[in-house]
């Protein structure tokens, strides 16, 4: 958080209502042994010493040669993510000549909403986010049994019901991502992920799927990673950012930056209202930067008939950079 208060809206921003465009930056999940050799060859300046020094192992290696194993840790993963999604951001930034209006990441992905709006620089950006993947891995490592399960095909409402009336009897389980339509994770007690899974059809839900996750992320026993979390962003001092970035806890320009991102380890992500309320603000064309394309998929889901591209490389930036500038090319 800053030091002198919460980060307010009151300073000029570069970029106005009318601009039509978003950028989105994708969470753990995406990851995948020898993403980047692009990036890696390209921005060694970035993506070299100046990552390592901060991280204390090698970026390089860990996302070109892995193992799995080693890359889908969560306190490998995420810094990797961030990382290489920043790059491609930069990449894109520099041929695009428009700033966005707003951006938003699926939960990691905040933090690299929050750099390419210059809230926070890249090292500083590197370190905290390298931090957040430590107290979620010692979080993850110390709890008791906990899960994660993709409920597929139910309105949310329904969802939410049934996981109401599972605490009401003693139940740990929570909404832990709004994803899209009819696509909601939740997260919990193994026991109670396992009594979704084994009841779905009896309690009116259409699929349930077992998640292999090492913990219940964005739920209630993330508690001690966000008090871990919540030391390490006392010490940091955000700038305003120059254009909006939505908060995955309220799906709104967050205005107080450390606060919400220490809610969002154990608030669900609400990818969808998100999306939404930038649809409703008057954006109509969307960008996912980094690995994967998870964020394109979940706007052509939630936002009908919105214009998507992908950065998924250096090779992929010109044909998005056509994309949102209107100069022909079709939907990535």
């Amino acid at each position: 958080m800053r030091k002198d208060g919460p980060v307010t809206n009151d300073k000029p921003r570069k970029s106005d209502n009318h601009m039509s465009f978003a950028v989105l930056f994708p969470g753990q999940g995406s990851q995948f042994v020898g993403m980047g050799a692009d990036l890696f060859a390209a921005r060694g300046d970035v993506l070299g010493d100046r990552a390592d020094e901060v991280l204390g192992w090698s970026l390089r290696e860990v996302c070109l040669d892995g193992p799995e194993a080693l890359l889908t840790s969560t306190d490998h993963a995420q810094p990797a993510l961030f990382a290489l999604s920043y790059v491609l951001w930069e990449a894109f930034s520099d041929q695009v000549g428009r700033v966005p209006a707003a951006a938003a990441g699926h939960s990691l992905g905040e933090y690299t909403a929050l750099t390419a709006a210059g809230a926070i620089d890249f090292e500083k950006g590197l370190a905290l986010v390298a931090e957040r993947g430590r107290a979620m891995a010692e979080a993850a490592g110390s709890l008791e049994d906990s899960t994660m399960a993709a409920v597929i095909g139910s309105p949310d409402e329904a969802v939410e019901a049934v996981l109401a009336a599972r605490r009401s009897d003693g139940g740990q389980i929570w909404a832990a991502n709004f994803n899209a339509p009819g696509q909601v994770v939740v997260a919990g007690a193994s026991a109670d992920i396992d009594w979704l899974v084994a009841e779905a059809k009896a309690l009116g839900l259409r699929r349930v799927i077992p998640l292999q996750v090492a913990a219940a992320f964005h739920s209630p026993f993330m508690a001690p990673a966000a008090a871990a979390l919540a030391d390490a962003v006392a010490g940091v001092s955000f700038d305003v950012p120059s254009f909006d970035v939505y908060a995955n806890v309220d799906a709104a320009p967050a205005s107080d930056i450390g606060e919400s991102l220490i809610k969002q380890l154990t608030a669900p992500v609400r990818f969808v209202e998100t999306l939404s309320a930038m649809s409703a603000s008057g954006i109509d064309t969307f960008v996912h930067v980094g690995p994967g394309d998870v964020t394109a998929g979940l706007v052509r889901k939630t936002v009908p008939g919105a214009t998507v591209a992908v950065v998924d490389s250096l090779e992929s930036v010109a044909e998005a950079v056509r994309v949102v500038n209107h100069e022909g090319g079709s939907d990535a």
